[in-house]
């Protein structure tokens, strides 16, 4: 990022943390400023402003207390801002983000970026929190505690997805991110996933963009993605049974030690250890760690 730029964005930044009432209203300049902050983004329609919005919180003595409006209360304010970079978006730009996901996006996520409630997105405007509501009242200290990401983890995957949206820096994303969903909360491990998906179908439909001769590797390379998404939701005897469709002289020689780790880690995950040795030889030092790191989920 150029410096006037980020020099610019660190003030508007203070700016907005001198008042306790302000919020952003430009999603543009909010998802840089999200970028430099390592934050995510919570998101409100404009319209959703123009009436009182009670929303509930845990206050310093661990109450949970009700506020009348969240986007008037003095206490609120500076809580989201410590957390998020919040922004009230225009109606006006409803047309033009809504042709962005229209026919890439589930029914579920569609109707959260309709609807008025609070939505939380990373930098790009990808919402994670597409769980449809059961309470009446949002809890502001639930979001937090669950949504509150710091990104300097995937730092590196955003900024080059941001730079170049291509094949390589949608798909490097989307394994960071589920890389990512190693260390989350659990109760967002599969929003953290369904993230990753984005970018992963991304890749997908960007994989044309790449040499005729490698595509074939790269298109086998997302379903192997796509089969770690299931170890990471439990779900080991799924990763088998799709790795067994795989003709073994099918498979690209780039892939071969992504197979490996597959194997083995599902096999280690269903206590089946005698059939995941064969496999530990051909995987990295690095990966290794990785795969007992989700081991220990599926225990």
């Amino acid at each position: 990022m150029k410096q006037p730029l980020l020099k610019f964005l660190f003030v508007l930044f203070a700016v907005n943390m001198s008042s306790a009432q302000a919020w952003m209203t430009n999603l543009e300049i909010a998802q840089r400023l999200a970028m430099v902050q390592n934050k995510m983004v919570l998101m409100v329609w404009e319209e959703t402003t123009s009436y009182q919005y009670p929303v509930l919180v845990r206050d310093e003595k661990g109450r949970t207390i009700f506020i009348n409006n969240l986007f008037e209360d003095e206490y609120i304010s500076p809580l989201i801002w410590e957390h998020f970079v919040p922004v009230i978006v225009s109606e006006h730009k409803y047309a033009e983000l809504y042709g962005k996901i229209k026919g890439r996006r589930s029914q579920r996520y569609i109707d959260k970026f309709n609807d008025d409630s609070i939505k939380i997105m990373d930098v790009n405007g990808n919402i994670i929190n597409t769980d449809y509501l059961t309470q009446d009242f949002q809890n502001i200290t639930t979001i937090i505690k669950r949504y509150s990401l710091n990104t300097t983890f995937i730092n590196e995957e955003l900024t080059n997805y941001s730079n170049d949206k291509n094949f390589y820096s949608a798909y490097y994303l989307a394994s960071k991110y589920l890389d990512f969903g190693l260390y989350a909360d659990k109760n967002i491990r599969a929003n953290i996933v369904n993230l990753a998906n984005i970018y992963l179908n991304e890749a997908k439909a960007l994989v044309l963009g790449e040499d005729s001769n490698e595509r074939e590797g790269l298109r086998q390379r997302c379903e192997l993605l796509k089969m770690q998404e299931y170890l990471i939701l439990k779900r080991p005897k799924k990763v088998i049974r799709a790795l067994k469709k795989i003709e073994e002289d099918a498979i690209e020689e780039s892939n071969k030690s992504f197979v490996a780790f597959l194997y083995y880690t599902a096999y280690m995950s269903m206590d089946k250890a005698k059939d995941a040795e064969p496999w530990k030889s051909e995987i990295s030092s690095l990966n290794l760690k990785k795969a007992q790191k989700i081991i220990n989920l599926n225990s």
